[in-house]
């Protein structure tokens, strides 16, 4: 794997000098692992709400198939908070480190998440019922849209530089773990209860229960030291980034050439590149773990408790895929890696789809683990160190924030909304799915064919890797 066209790492790198024990690297495990864990199970506890009881409870009176295009429209709500919340909460980030803005994103994630489950809904207080599922939408939102590229962005500068990737795919099965915990409060749920009960009140259970999960990971963050790499950054004095001015001031006094660099030269290629990285697994992700739960549900007219059987199944044999992804990409290169699972993925959609619109229980089973993998999980392994990786060590967590959410935003947050309205403008068809998911998977094929290899690289160089 060749790296002499990436900044940093065709120059010898200086000797860290700011150590982290494997105590302080295990508590930066568990701390990442646990605000994304939250985050993909408020989302998948949403997505599945959504699917099989929200548009009855909050959106109550039309027509079912518009019911379930408003469900998935206030879920897309949640995605105009997310770059508002990454621009606020990751330039701070940036500026005083990584650990404080982890505290006060998780908080205010977790606490949006459990004060769903005390709304009112539609029967009883009307309009207001949808109103305030709104407003707790933009605020989970808003602390999410920092969260799990900060997550990323703190592993990655905690990882020793051969393990990035398995390491930061522990975030990853973050997201599966919530995915799963979710899904499998959702499954119990309507195995045990009837299904009026769930109606009625036992859907406020999972969203009250998270709040377990987030004082056990304020606890962790509030323990947890700051990254190394952000406090052996050059412009970083007394643990706050210097200004613009006095960076560029230092830099030249001390003959920084990496720092006066990275001022000089805008990462324009790096950002085109990370956006359609992330734009094509979000867009997917869109796709399979929100929009089809609902086609499954309502446009196959399968029993509720296939999709959320389907994600469990799925989700656990991405404890597999996640960490052999992650490795392959620390082994053979992070953009070799996005050029086989995209071409893979392109190759599997149609046939994964077709087994899927069978409805028969066997083939959902089969065709949704394929593509849930290959094209959701197995991209995700590699985004959450890939993109970090690619941008220079001042402005890290602002870029791969806002890269990250702005694709959420276009493409996890109205592709679900133009799929449902697709879908039912012709009368159930399975096709439009197709289309979206084959363009959100050629857009990351054609940005890892674009870029150089970047696996690798020294995190504390303040330039982009392209």
């Amino acid at each position: 794997m060749s790296t002499s066209s990436v900044p940093g790492v065709d120059a010898p790198a200086p000797p860290p000098t700011v150590t982290r024990s494997m105590g302080d690297l295990v508590r930066a495990a568990v701390s990442g692992w646990l605000g994304t864990a939250l985050e993909f199970m408020d989302f998948q506890l949403y997505s599945l709400a959504a699917a099989l009881v929200f548009s009855q409870l909050f959106f109550g009176g039309g027509d079912p198939a518009m019911a379930v295009v408003l469900a998935m429209a206030t879920y897309g709500v949640g995605y105009i908070a997310r770059p508002l919340g990454a621009f606020v909460f990751s330039r701070i980030g940036d500026k005083v480190g990584r650990r404080k803005v982890l505290f006060y994103t998780i908080l205010l994630m977790g606490a949006a998440t459990t004060l769903i489950g005390f709304l009112p809904t539609y029967e009883q207080v009307g309009i207001l019922a949808p109103i305030l599922l709104v407003i707790l939408r933009l605020a989970q939102g808003f602390g999410a849209g920092a969260e799990i590229s900060g997550a990323g962005v703190m592993l990655s500068e905690y990882a020793p530089t051969q393990r990035r990737g398995i390491i930061a795919s522990l975030v990853a099965l973050g997201t599966n773990c919530g995915t799963l915990f979710a899904s499998a409060i959702w499954a119990i749920l309507l195995a045990v209860m009837l299904e009026s009960d769930v109606i009625a009140w036992g859907w406020r259970i999972p969203f009250i229960g998270s709040s377990v999960i987030m004082l056990f990971a304020l606890w962790v963050r509030f323990n947890l030291k700051e990254s190394p790499v952000f406090e052996e950054r050059a412009d970083v004095v007394d643990g706050k980034a210097l200004s613009r001015e006095e960076m560029i001031e230092l830099a030249t006094e001390t003959n920084d050439i990496r720092t006066l660099e990275s001022v000089k030269r805008k990462p324009v290629k790096a950002v085109i590149v990370a956006f359609f990285l992330r734009f094509g697994q979000a867009g997917n992700s869109g796709m399979v773990q929100t929009y089809l739960i609902s086609f499954i549900t309502i446009t196959l007219a399968m029993s509720k408790q296939v999709g959320p059987e389907v994600v469990i199944v799925s989700s656990l044999i991405g404890f597999l895929t996640i960490p052999l992804v992650g490795f392959l990409g620390d082994r053979f290169g992070r953009r070799r890696m996005y050029i086989i699972m995209t071409s893979l993925s392109l190759v599997l959609i149609i046939p994964t789809l077709l087994m899927i619109n069978t409805a028969e229980v066997v083939w959902v089973f089969v065709g949704y683990a394929l593509i849930h993998n290959i094209s959701v999980l197995g991209l995700a392994s590699m985004e959450n160190i890939a993109i970090p990786e690619i941008f220079g060590a001042r402005n890290r967590y602002t870029l791969t924030a806002m890269v990250r959410e702005i694709a959420a935003i276009i493409a996890t947050g109205v592709g679900p909304i133009v799929v449902a309205a697709w879908v039912a403008a012709t009368t159930g068809s399975i096709v439009p799915v197709m289309v979206l998911m084959g363009i959100f998977t050629a857009s990351a094929l054609a940005a890892a064919i674009w870029a150089p290899e970047w696996t690798g690289r020294d995190l504390t160089d303040p330039r982009a890797a392209m």
